[in-house]
């Protein structure tokens, strides 16, 4: 029974180094999409184009994509962690 126990615990935390490593990749996603999104909010074409269409484009996704990316990346390296 105490065997049967020990098996089950380490299966559960057998998928957190995956879920961390997605966490990573996900983090530096977002961070690259934040970096690219400021680069192209910093343009002046992206003035000219937000004062005339009025609406969000490529630019402002990439912003709201970073940033949730970014905040998904930290909750997964920093969240709970099964270890017991």
């Amino acid at each position: 029974m105490i065997i049967l126990r020990h098996r089950s615990m380490e299966n559960q935390n057998e998928g957190l180094p995956m879920i961390k490593e997605i966490s990573r990749a996900v983090l530096v996603c977002g961070i690259l999409l934040l970096i690219l999104g400021v680069n192209v909010y910093d343009s002046s074409s992206f003035g000219i184009s937000q004062f005339f269409s009025g609406s969000p484009d490529k630019t402002t996704w990439m912003l709201a994509g970073g940033a949730v990316a970014v905040v998904l990346g930290l909750v997964g390296l920093l969240g709970r962690s099964k270890t017991a």
